[in-house]
């Protein structure tokens, strides 16, 4: 069992009506440090989608907890969140995602359901069938020289690597309006 595992942040922020440039200079500014941290593995910002709505959804990606947190107890980001106190409208929602449901995040309205298991589970089953797919025809002759057991150890960190990382990402952005749909 993993003590340590990778995560996803998820913020809500209702920006005050008029403070939209300055709010996004500082996001800007906040991801720019963010990224700078160790574990930071990329962020992604879901902009209001029409006029009279001021929502902002920003996604943060770590590598463990553990990094996340050096990241959250920071000065740096406290002075940040400071700035941003007189940007939004209130505090804002943050959640912490952990395991595998950080392959399926998306923007979505507060209190809005994951998608249904089955669809995660397809969605994933489709993508590992793709990547074992792709591993079966590449050249790995030198992992027919190890043990069975190391060979498959190898061809699961692979696989789970290019899932959290390459696949997954991309494939809910493209099923969202599956996974997602308006309700």
């Amino acid at each position: 069992m993993q003590t340590d595992p990778p995560v996803t942040v998820d913020v809500v922020q209702q920006v005050t009506r008029g403070k939209e440039r300055e709010f996004e200079a500082l996001l800007e500014q906040i991801i720019s440090t963010a990224s700078t941290f160790e574990g930071y593995l990329g962020s992604s910002v879901f902009r209001p989608s029409g006029q009279d709505d001021h929502e902002y959804r920003i996604i943060f990606k770590f590598d463990h907890l553990e990094n996340l947190q050096r990241w959250e107890h920071s000065s740096v980001r406290q002075r940040f969140l400071n700035q941003a106190r007189n940007l939004t409208v209130d505090a804002g929602t943050f959640s912490i995602i952990t395991g595998l449901e950080t392959w399926f995040t998306l923007p979505a309205k507060p209190g809005m359901l994951p998608p249904p298991r089955y669809k995660m589970v397809l969605v994933s089953g489709i993508a590992i069938f793709g990547i074992n797919q792709i591993l079966a025809v590449l050249p790995l002759a030198w992992l027919a020289q190890l043990p069975s057991v190391l060979r498959l150890l190898i061809l699961v960190f692979l696989t789970t690597t290019l899932m959290t990382y390459v696949v997954m990402p991309r494939l809910t952005k493209l099923l969202a309006w599956w996974l997602y749909p308006k309700r």
